[in-house]
């Protein structure tokens, strides 16, 4: 069995306030033990920063640096190995990063993201390059993760986002001011991949902000997400939102995990 995670784990574990999340995010990690974990928001990651972090959890990064956002990174866990690994070179906001992971039933290709958060136009286009990123993976089992700021297509929003104030709600609207933004989530759904979460059977709606962390910009949302292709999907045997714990407070994103049929190869 294999487990894939996804976080977003806020401004690299650090706030201004100076304090530091980084050893309640290893506690989370460590309790879940993916074999592959995405990544986002590793502002002050460098390689070498990456590297020790990586270390202290028994995985191998792969990281993918943003001249505009903050890095991402795909983190792998032996014996699993990676066929090929870099960034997806598109000007995404933040970035994107893409494994190919040896398996048994074949080549899985793994695409961490984190896409704009500012502009749903943006997101359109980024959503655009990983879906033709999936269509070129070498074989039927493959999988996008991370936070990818959009609201779901198949949930009404309306009052959610009138929770939230002017400022972040036009974050979700289309140019009208009035229409929902939930492009970028249905481009990929469009595009052949299944919500892996919605697969699963989520016992509720699978909200991912905000924690106790706090965040003036959520209202109870759902915003990361794991999808997969169809051959990916027919493995599926679970999918669940982190909460609890340390998952409470290490971030204001909960991780998101889901466990496939796939053993290293």
């Amino acid at each position: 069995m294999l487990r894939v995670m996804t976080w977003n784990i806020r401004t690299g574990g650090r706030d201004g306030d100076g304090s530091d999340r980084r050893d309640a995010i290893a506690e989370v990690v460590d309790g879940q033990r993916p074999d592959v974990l995405l990544l986002q928001e590793l502002r002050g990651f460098d390689d070498r920063v990456l590297a020790r972090f990586a270390d202290r959890l028994g995985l191998r990064p792969h990281r993918a640096g943003s001249c505009v956002g903050q890095p991402v990174a795909a983190l792998v866990r032996p014996p699993l190995r990676s066929l090929a690994a870099g960034p997806l070179r598109r000007p995404f906001h933040h970035a994107a990063v893409r494994a190919v992971l040896a398996t048994d039933a074949g080549p899985l290709t793994v695409l961490g993201t984190h896409l704009n958060p500012y502009s749903g136009g943006w997101r359109r286009v980024e959503v655009d390059w990983l879906a033709r990123a999936v269509r070129r993976a070498p074989g039927e089992l493959a999988l996008v993760g991370g936070d990818l700021n959009s609201l779901d297509p198949a949930t009404d929003h309306t009052a959610r986002l009138g929770r939230l104030p002017p400022a972040y709600r036009r974050r979700h609207l289309r140019r009208d001011g009035r229409t929902v933004d939930t492009r970028a989530v249905g481009v990929l759904l469009a595009a052949g991949l299944v919500d892996l979460y919605r697969a699963a059977g989520g016992a509720d709606e699978g909200l991912t902000v905000p924690t106790r962390h706090g965040g003036a910009e959520f209202s109870g949302m759902r915003l990361d997400y794991l999808l997969g292709t169809v051959a990916l999907a027919g493995r599926l045997r679970a999918c669940r939102v982190v909460r609890g714990g340390a998952a409470d407070y290490a971030s204001d994103h909960y991780p998101v995990v889901a466990d496939v049929a796939l053993d290293p190869a």
